[in-house]
Parts: C-alpha cells; structure tokens; sequence
C-alpha cells in the first residue's frame, strides 16, 4: 500500500499547487462577477432578487471540487501528460477567446485552437527551432500531448453533464425577452460555469513515484518510469436561453447531448492517439460539434411556440420567489392562475382585484403543468409579496426585455446591468 501513501503525500502537493495558481482564483472571480449580473437583472426586472450572491457562489465552488474529484478519478484511468507551463498556455488563450465570447470560455475552444496551431508548427520546422524568439510560445505549444487533452475535455463535459443535471434549472433566471413575432414573452437564461479544481496523474521520467498498480490507457510505457500528481484549475459552464420549454425540461436535454458530445470526443481521443495525423481534423470537430450543439439549440428554440404566455384559461407563472407564500403553497414554474378567490384572472388588474376581495385569506385554483385543477389556499399576512410570491409572464406593458445576444465579458464589470432594453411600446403607451 506504500503507492496510497505516496498518492496522499503528492496529492497535498498537488493541492498547494491548486491553490498557488492565480486563475483559481480568476475563475472565483468570474463566477462572482456572474452571479452580480444575473441578481442585477432579477432586480431591474421584478425589483427584487431570486438568489443569494455568496450562497450561489460557494455552493458553485463546491460542486466545482466535488465535479473535480469525479474527472480526477476517471483520468486516472484513462490517463494524461500534461505540462504546467501548458496549462498556463490554455488559460492565457481561454482569456484572450472570452473577450469575443464569454462561452469560450470553455477549455473546448482552446484545446481546439491549441490542437490546430500545434499541427501548423509541426509542418513547419522553421518554426520548431527552440532558440528563436518565439519558442517562448511553441515550446509548452509542442509539449501539449493532443489525445490526452481530448480525453480531458470529454471527461470534463461528462461531468458538466452530471452538473448541469442537477445545478442547471437552480441556476435558471426567469427573463423578459421578444419572440420572433416581436410580443414580449417569458423565458429563462440558463447560465452556470464551474471552477474546477482537478487533480492528474502525470508520468515523469526522473524523480517520480511508481509503478502504478494499473496501467492508464493513455501514455504506454510512459507510466514505467514513475508519476506524479498536479493540481490546477479548469473552468467548465453553460449558455442555455429557453423560451419554448421549462427549465428542468431544457436541462435534462442539454445534458443528454453534452453525454453524447464526451462520447464523440472520447472516440476523437483513441483514432488520435493511434494515427496523429487526425490531430488537427480531431481538434476542429471538438470545436465544430460544441458549435454544433449551441446552433441546433436555437434552431429548436426558434422552431418551438413560446411557452410563458397568458393564455384565455389564466395567468401563467414564470417564476417564484424562495421563501415566499407562493413556494410554501407548492406553486411550480409553468403553472397557471385560474381563479383567485373564486374569480377568474387572465391579467395582473384582475388578480389585483381578485386578492383585494379578502386581505386576510387567500384561495387559488390554479391548472397544473398538465391541465388539472388544483386548489391551493393560505392565510394572508402583512409582510407577504402583493402576488404571493409569484413571478408571472410578462405582457406587453413590461417595462424591459433581455437581449437573446450575449453581451461580452466587459458588461460583467459593469454595476449597471448591460443587455436590457426599453420597451418601446410601454414608453409609447405611457
């Protein structure tokens, strides 16, 4: 069992390193920057927020470790060579994608874009030459084994999978956006990015511990001469907008293609590892595909009817406060508002009206998510929200609506939240 002791004695090694890594501590940043942005809207758009800004985010950092561990074991099965200088150069370039978008953040695009300068540099020898000004780049550039970073990204968005499965709907705002006819209508942006603390074996040809009880399936007879163990941070996240589906629904299905998406990418590993040549065709799929995946999530948006709009049988609910009467009621997002009080509501003046007929008690009967009554009652209270807690679609008088775009990465330094628009019509009407 000596190896256990040694994998404990280069796991708190790899650890220190963790934390001495300065883009841990950037991505923390990110992530507060993130939850900032998204309460700002909340409250622009319901004057009040839906999420806690320190909760949401250490409750982040931790599935982040918990996720971590999860990838950490299955690459110590599949195995990896990575050198720290290299991901120092994955992070520099992840930085530099962000400020086209911020969902390049995800280490896809850059091992990607690594993947096919790597295959320019190996054609040219030119540029191979270690005493040129420029190896600073090409060296840890040439040091980067491509398989077993394809590997690493299909591991990683398993486990995004997993967390996006479990995480994603909690991560869910409910917004204010303009269908393609132009009506305001309810939607959700789904955004969650993880900061992931990961931990890999690494054959090492002088100084290292071993053997391994096991033989990796990457790296060979690499694994002979001994291991070691390093820490460093990887930022894995999301970008979902749902206006045609709820949230739990959109999640359950971006999971389910992201599953598929590690599968494609695990198989890009193995054919790359056997003929290298496939190296830069395999990179440019890991790209293709993850663009594919977002192009045929708007192309099914846009296909499907939108689903928080007022319809003649009531007021649809997009969303509820926590903690409020409305979520002890066991109200659910996609539900509608029938009757208050016995009288029938399709807009805000009549629930208005509908609740101001008894201050003290309230009785709802409200249509469930697959068209069934159900009756819901509560005492009222003085300090409760005026609509119980209830986040209900908007109509056409709503003040603002997001924009579907996504905004770059300076509008999460802004404190004014960036990305909502006047409604014209409103501002006309008033």
């Amino acid at each position: 069992m000596n190896w256990v002791m040694e994998l404990g004695v280069q796991g708190l090694h790899a650890l220190l390193q963790l934390f001495m890594h300065p883009f841990y501590y950037a991505g923390i940043l990110f992530i507060l920057l993130q939850y900032r942005r998204q309460i700002a809207f909340e409250r622009k758009l319901f004057s009040t927020k839906l999420h806690s800004l320190l909760s949401e985010t250490w409750r982040t950092v931790l599935w982040g470790w918990i996720g971590g561990i999860a990838a950490s074991v299955v690459m110590a099965g599949v195995g990896a060579t990575i050198d720290p200088d290299a991901v120092i150069l994955i992070w520099l370039i992840s930085l530099l994608l962000i400020l086209i978008r911020v969902r390049f953040l995800c280490w896809a695009y850059a091992i990607g874009v690594i993947g096919v300068l790597q295959a320019i540099v190996l054609a040219v020898p030119a540029l191979q030459d270690s005493s040129a000004s420029w190896a600073w780049f090409t060296a840890p550039l040439l040091a980067v084994n491509m398989p077993s970073m394809l590997a690493l990204i299909a591991i990683l968005h398993l486990v995004e999978a997993m967390l996006i499965r479990r995480q994603g709907a909690r991560f869910g705002t409910p917004m204010f956006f303009e269908s393609k006819r132009g009506k305001i209508v309810g939607g959700y942006q789904l955004q969650g990015f993880w900061p992931v603390a990961l931990f890999l074996l690494v054959p090492v040809q002088n100084g290292g511990v071993g053997p391994l009880p096991w033989t990796p399936l990457l790296g060979g007879d690499l694994w002979n001469s001994g291991w070691t163990v390093i820490g460093f941070p990887v930022m894995i996240g999301f970008t979902e907008m749902t206006m045609s589906r709820l949230p739990k629904e959109k999640v359950k299905v971006s999971s389910n293609w992201l599953v598929l998406y590690s599968a494609a990418l695990l198989l890009l590993a193995g054919m790359t590892a056997l003929w290298p040549a496939l190296t830069a065709a395999a990179c440019l799929l890991c790209i293709a595909m993850h663009e594919a995946l977002i192009a045929y999530s708007r192309w099914d948006e846009a296909k499907r009817a939108p689903l928080f709009v007022h319809s003649s049988k009531g007021l649809k609910i997009l969303g509820i406060l926590p903690g409020s009467p409305a979520e002890e009621m066991g109200l659910v997002v996609g539900e509608i508002v029938h009757k208050v009080n016995g009288v029938p509501v399709r807009t805000k003046q009549e629930l208005h009206l509908a609740m101001q007929q008894n201050s003290a008690f309230c009785k709802l009967e409200v249509l469930n998510l697959v068209g069934e009554s159900k009756f819901l009652k509560r005492a009222v209270f003085s300090g409760d929200h005026h609509q119980l807690g209830i986040i209900l679609a908007p109509d056409q008088d709503a003040l603002y609506y997001a924009e579907e775009k996504q905004t770059s990465i300076w509008a999460y330094f802004r404190r004014k939240p960036a990305g909502l628009n006047n409604n014209k019509r409103n501002s006309e009407s008033m």
